[in-house]
Formats: C-alpha cells, structure tokens, sequence
C-alpha cells in the first residue's frame, strides 16, 4: 500500500485513503470475476487497484486478465503487474531492508542486485528474504524465529522515495496508468480501460 499510496500522492493533490481488501472475509471461490464484486461490495471505492505478478507470464497477459475480470465493474481500476514478483521493487532500497530487519547500522553485505537487474531475478522473494535475514544480524539459530513476512511489509513502510523505479518498465506503466486515471478523473462514469 505505501507505493500505491506514494504513487498516487506524485500525480494527484487530492488526499488519498488506501485500503487492502481482506480476502479472509470473502468466501472462497475460484472465480475470480466473482471475488473483485464481492471485495467491491464490502470494500466500496472510486480506483481499485488490482495486483497480479506476472512471473512465467507476459504482462500484458496479466492486465488483460485483470480487465476481462473487472468488464462488469464501473469501478475505475489499475493494474499493478510487476515482471516477476512486488518484492522485486522492494530490494532498492539497503536502508530501509536494514530497518525492517532491526538493524539499521549494520554493516552485512545484503547482496542486492543493481536495480538493471532486479526483474531477472528468478526469485526476488527469496532475494527479499535473504536479504532481510543478513541484515537481521542474527545468528543461524536466531534466523529461524525472524519473522519474515511481517519485515517484508515493513520494508515498503521504510521505503520513501520509489521514484527510482522509474527505471523498470513495469513500474513506469503503473505510473502512466495512474496518470491517466487521475487525468479522466475519479468518478465512475466511464470505466478506464487500460491498454
């Protein structure tokens, strides 16, 4: 939610109020078409942001995945389809990945990839996680109660300028989907249709 939230506050002055839906209150289904109307109706908005990795897929087999999902919402939405996985994004920043881990002056070599090269990881998770483990400073025995998921999200909270990613191709699409939602406006009139 931060990026999103540090996304939308480059293109537009209006306050931005994000929320994550929670899927744990939407009864399973496969049918994903079915779950966006269900988190729609418990989670009304005026831009839905639908996140979809693309990982061994195209991109733009994602975004028109999330489209065709979305054709019977008038809900203005954008796409967010990283190449591979979102922690990729994540591994830009050595400072805020030594926060998350709480160990802000450590001196561990974290092994991050220059930001050419982050979207060939094969696993930007395992990267992240690695990563954070290192930082920690901790022991092997230590590692093994780290909680690495909870650091992971915390590594986007301590991250305050994406700009960045504007190197990556994936991330300048978000920025240009944004663009143009916040251009045509929020109201829910005329669906955008992203390209």
């Amino acid at each position: 939610m931060p990026l999103l939230t540090w996304s939308l506050n480059q293109h537009t002055a209006e306050p931005v109020n994000g929320q994550w839906v929670d899927f744990s209150r939407i009864p399973r289904r496969r049918d994903t078409e079915w779950k966006l109307a269900a988190a729609l109706d418990l989670y009304p908005c005026n831009l839905l942001f639908v996140h979809r990795d693309a990982e061994n897929q195209p991109p733009e087999l994602r975004r028109r995945e999330i489209a065709s999902n979305l054709r019977n919402s008038r809900v203005k939405h954008v796409p967010v389809v990283p190449v591979r996985m979102t922690e990729a994004w994540f591994l830009v920043d050595e400072k805020a990945i030594r926060l998350a881990a709480g160990n802000p002056n450590g001196t561990e070599d974290l092994n991050i990839p220059a930001i050419g090269k982050i979207e060939s990881i094969p696993d930007p998770k395992k990267t992240l996680h690695d990563a954070l483990l290192r930082a920690s400073g901790r022991n092997a025995r230590r590692r093994s109660r780290f909680p690495i998921h909870e650091r992971v999200y915390r590594v986007a909270e301590y991250l305050e300028d994406y700009s960045v990613l504007r190197a990556l191709p994936a991330f300048e699409l978000l920025q240009r989907d944004i663009r143009l939602v916040v251009h045509l406006g929020f109201s829910n009139d005329q669906p955008l249709q992203p390209t």
